[in-house]
């Protein structure tokens, strides 16, 4: 308790205060101000009994200062003032996206709504007010039972708390809430690989990851077999063996995972049995190298340096000619089927994508906005009939197109060659690799597009990619001659799914 000196004998001497000094003049106690009916906090003034001074008291009263102080609204402190952030201990890290944006929204929503979403009834602050007309400027809780005050009889003392928080309970609830952990995507491989002679070309995809966990990749005139569950490698071909002078130019697993069609250096195709280790079949329809495969249950389409895409149904003999689509004017690098294999994407060193339906031999659609090779085609499997596609090192761009009526969605400029394109199978997600001049793996979200991460570690060109059968790993390939394994997506989310009701084989009674 404050104490005040007194002057003895040269010494400062401290004496208690007195009962009637504890106190400015005309301030009383918090409980001789209250009175209480049934279990309620409504303050009400008590009755003073008239005196002849009560004029004097009164008007003296309203030019001193009391012990009650009822704020100004038009004085009071501002909103972004009041909203104490040091006193909330927000996160550093926190942005204004995803979640965090709704949780900002839904703390706006307690302290402005009370809580309550917007509606037509609710009240319209006029324009340059900063506090809502209904919102107290300081709130007092009290305890749910009064007690009786020792001191006087008859009287109810109520205990009070305060918070320094501007905050209603609800928000501050809000913000001490366990919130989901934001995804962390590794900066570095888990596993690196040697791959010695890798050809650094731009328009050729050798590399490829089947559905049975095997990744095939083209070292030179051979291919070699890597099991992504034991990590044993085996060796499947090798072409110069019978074949001098030939290289694998395009590697591509079938659907399930059993066969793995090899385009060579002469225009040739071969389909290899990789469970059996055995050549089934050979095609020769291409003049030139084959850079581009892709798999359509039992029919294939190349792409060649000789300008033509055919499509090859392997039910037929070998003496059946193949569908062919014409358009391209140079080679031909990459060719993509759409989910509900209806469509064909495919892009060439012309600059141009051609979208081909399987009734007609004339492209339905030609995208020409590129300006330079477009080898990275995806489509995604979220949106029905959006392909993605990237164009080269004078490009520098990938753009989302909608196939069915060849509308350009969007346009982003990613600042180097784009060489792959891959949507993820379990979120809203893709990844790209670049080259010229920056050899990065960039992961995206889609479709905003917001960069999540940018991942480094190739010396050269990120020319390879394929995704891992459980939609999480991604490998790449460049010329430096190395595999790198990259954790980059989210495992699978089982969602239960309840029988239909409309399920056409199920008895109706």
């Amino acid at each position: 308790m404050e104490n005040r000196p007194t002057a003895r004998g040269g010494e400062a001497h401290f004496s208690p205060l007195q009962p009637s000094q504890r106190f400015p003049l005309g301030t009383r106690s918090i409980a001789q101000r209250l009175d209480f009916s049934d279990s309620t906090l409504t303050p009400q003034r008590s009755q003073r009994r008239a005196s002849p001074h009560s004029n004097v008291v009164q008007r003296a009263a309203a030019t001193t200062a009391g012990d009650r102080f009822v704020p100004d609204r038009a004085s009071s402190l501002t909103w972004e003032a009041r909203l104490n952030l040091k006193e909330m201990k927000l996160d550093a890290n926190l942005d204004v996206s995803g979640e965090s944006s709704g949780l900002y929204s839904q703390i706006l929503r307690n302290e402005l709504l009370s809580g309550s979403s917007p509606s037509s009834n609710s009240v319209v602050m006029p324009a340059g007010s900063r506090t809502p007309p209904s919102t107290p400027v300081y709130s007092f809780k009290g305890c749910a039972t009064p007690r009786k005050s020792p001191h006087r009889k008859g009287r109810v003392e109520a205990v009070f708390s305060h918070t320094r928080s501007p905050l209603s309970k609800a928000s501050q609830d809000l913000l001490l809430s366990p919130r989901k952990a934001c995804r962390t995507i590794p900066d570095a491989p888990y596993k690196v690989l040697d791959a010695p002679e890798l050809q650094d070309d731009f328009y050729l995809n050798l590399l490829d990851w089947s559905k049975t966990n095997l990744l095939s990749v083209a070292l030179g005139p051979s291919i070699y077999l890597w099991n992504g569950g034991t990590g044993q490698v085996s060796k499947l071909l090798e072409l110069s063996s019978h074949r001098p002078g030939h290289c694998v130019t395009s590697v591509c697993f079938s659907e399930d995972g059993d066969s793995l069609a090899v385009g060579t250096s002469t225009g040739a195709i071969e389909i290899w049995d990789v469970n059996k280790i055995k050549l089934t079949r050979r095609l020769k329809k291409h003049d030139l190298r084959v850079a581009s495969m892709a798999w359509n249950k039992d029919t294939l389409a190349s792409g060649s340096r000789d300008h033509n895409i055919f499509v090859h149904d392997l039910r037929m003999s070998d003496g059946n000619t193949p569908r062919s689509f014409i358009k391209h004017t140079q080679e031909v690098c990459g060719l993509k089927w759409s989910p509900d294999q209806n469509y064909l994407a495919s892009g060439g060193n012309d600059n141009n994508c051609h979208i081909w339906s399987i009734h007609s031999n004339k492209p339905s659609y030609t995208y020409s906005s590129h300006v330079a090779a477009v080898k990275a085609l995806a489509w995604s499997p979220y949106q029905h009939g959006v392909i993605a596609t990237g164009g080269g090192t004078a490009d520098q761009t990938i753009r989302f197109w909608n196939a069915y009526t060849g509308a350009e969605l969007s346009c982003m400029k990613t600042g180097s060659q784009v060489c792959n394109i891959l949507f993820s199978s379990t979120g809203s997600e893709l990844v790209s690799s670049h080259g010229y001049s920056q050899n990065y793996i960039r992961v995206w979200t889609f479709p905003r597009m917001q960069e999540l991460a940018r991942l480094s570690g190739h010396t050269f060109r990120v020319l390879y990619m394929a995704l891992s059968p459980d939609g999480q790993s991604v490998v790449t390939g460049a010329g430096d001659e190395t595999l790198r394994f990259w954790k980059i997506f989210e495992p699978r989310k089982s969602i239960p799914t309840a029988p239909s009701v409309v399920n056409s084989f199920s008895p109706i009674r």
